[in-house]
């Protein structure tokens, strides 16, 4: 699979790069306060980095002033497994490169995305970037195995956390895992074996060789 750059023009359409802020106290919690586990670990928020000054500071930019939420993805990987999306961007920054496996909500027919249509991009570590509501994501990927990853994501507060009842009257119903997550899985995947909607169809994508 071909891994682009968040810096090349395909990114646009995904998400786009945010500068102006020192974020270098978040990248320092994440080094020293957030583990570095062999599997993926997400924690929704964490205090370390909640409480960080730099967080602080950043956080009104995200959303306009609504109360953010801000906690981890850790540890290696190089399989998409799900895709994910929210009514909201949300935001990630690196301690190290990783890469992020794309799609496009407008590509989700009756439930179903062509894994073929996704797309991957290399972050440089420290390089915060904002990946819109409608680009579905899920786990980031390692660039270098030895490293792994230490990924923040900013998210409204909530995100993420327990499940969420509807009237079930919207077909979109059935993605809905968890608050403001709705979730596509790949047959293969442990989530859809814990009952995710399998809406992904085609190779479960590995970026292994390509990094």
């Amino acid at each position: 699979m071909k891994i682009l750059s968040v810096y090349d023009e395909e990114f646009a359409p995904y998400g786009k790069i945010l500068e102006g802020y020192d974020v270098s106290g978040i990248l320092t919690a994440l080094k020293e306060c957030t583990p570095l586990p062999e599997q993926v670990e997400y924690v929704a928020e964490d205090p370390n980095l909640q409480n960080c000054e730099a967080a602080k500071q950043l956080a009104p930019s995200l959303y306009g002033g609504l109360p953010v939420q801000f906690g981890y993805c850790n540890g290696h990987n190089t399989k998409l497994n799900c895709l994910e999306y929210h009514r909201d961007s949300e935001f990630n920054l690196g301690t190290e490169d990783f890469v992020l496996i794309l799609g496009q909500e407008g590509d989700v027919k009756e439930g179903k995305l062509d894994t073929a249509t996704c797309k991957a991009f290399r972050v440089p570590a420290g390089v915060l970037v904002e990946v819109y509501a409608t680009s579905l994501h899920y786990a980031p990927c390692h660039a270098d195995p030895a490293k792994g990853f230490k990924v923040l994501i900013g998210l409204p507060k909530g995100t993420n956390v327990g499940t969420t009842k509807t009237g079930g009257k919207a077909f979109e119903d059935k993605l809905l895992w968890a608050a403001n997550k709705w979730l596509l899985a790949h047959p293969e995947s442990s989530e859809a074996k814990d009952g995710a909607w399998v809406g992904l169809v085609g190779e479960n994508l590995d970026i292994a060789a390509d990094i």
